[in-house]
């Protein structure tokens, strides 16, 4: 699994992360304003495909342009090697495959009626389950403890669900 990784932790961690945090933040802040489990799936889906490919776009642009520079300065260091079409492939593809998790009750939801009463609660648990995920593959390609990492991720993440559901009620009870 290190090699998978080997020059796409940045990417992984980063893209799997924002996704992650991104689509649970619209999931918290739609459940905090009780929009209805269809307009959250569509939402969320969007975001996943448009910020993953935008955050992918911004990768690509950045790597190149900090390769460009590099050759400039006649920098040869072995990570600035890599294609920057690989790495931006790397964010979009951890984006949008860990990034999807938080919707996945929703999915069930509208196909099979499935934790209806409970979407949001199920998708908590998908977001932690992805978070732990995150912090997981993070410690095994740099050899540190899984429980510190994932908890990491876990606060990252929680914090800024934490944010989007808080302002989702709120502007539910003001408008």
């Amino acid at each position: 699994m290190r090699k998978f990784f080997d020059g796409y932790l940045k990417e992984f961690v980063y893209g799997a992360l924002d996704g992650t945090v991104t689509t649970f933040a619209i999931i918290s802040g739609s459940a905090g304003a009780n929009l209805d489990s269809t307009i959250v799936f569509i939402l969320g889906i969007s975001n996943v495909l448009a910020d993953g490919f935008s955050m992918a776009s911004s990768n690509y642009l950045s790597e190149k342009s900090h390769r460009e520079q590099s050759e400039i300065q006649n920098s040869n260091e072995s990570w600035e090697k890599i294609n920057p079409s690989k790495k931006a492939f790397a964010t979009f593809a951890s984006f949008v495959l860990i990034g999807s998790i938080p919707l996945i009750p929703y999915v069930f939801n509208a196909l099979f009626d499935l934790w209806a009463e409970n979407t949001f609660f199920v998708s908590c648990i998908f977001t932690f389950a992805a978070f732990v995920l995150i912090g997981q593959v993070k410690a095994l390609v740099v050899n540190k403890s899984g429980l510190l990492s994932a908890l990491e991720t876990l606060l990252v993440g929680g914090a800024a669900a934490a944010v989007a559901y808080s302002v989702g009620a709120f502007l539910e009870r003001i408008i």
